[in-house]
């Protein structure tokens, strides 16, 4: 028997969040060791498991002039790119790391660094 959901499928959850500093693994932008490319996440989409990061994945797009664009031309936008493309960098030790879970003394879930074991969410 099916659980009855509405006709929804519900929201899944994502491990990097709006404001998250991460970093490229993949793709064209990609990371190397001489030139790290991070940058912070501007907007999440989890139903297609994309994010927009600022300055990464760069498109050029054509713009009339109009009431909110006063100069006509051609304009950089950032574009979404695939979510396994991207690391997460701990505000605490500066790596880019995997994300784990655990439950702070409050009661609260909170995101931890694999790496050093201190929480990310603050």
């Amino acid at each position: 028997m099916k659980k009855a959901t509405g006709g929804r499928r519900p929201k899944p959850k994502l491990k990097i969040r709006k404001g998250d500093e991460v970093q490229i693994i993949a793709g064209k932008d990609r990371s190397t060791r001489q030139r790290p490319r991070r940058g912070r996440v501007v907007s999440v989409d989890p139903e297609t498991r994309r994010l927009t990061v600022e300055g990464i994945n760069m498109r050029k797009k054509a713009v009339r002039e109009s009431a909110k664009v006063r100069q006509a031309g051609i304009i950089d936008v950032p574009a979404p790119i695939d979510i396994s493309n991207v690391m997460l960098v701990c505000p605490n030790c500066d790596a880019p790391t995997r994300v784990g879970y655990r439950v702070n003394s409050s009661g609260v879930k909170v995101r931890q660094c694999q790496k050093c074991s201190q929480d990310i969410d603050q």
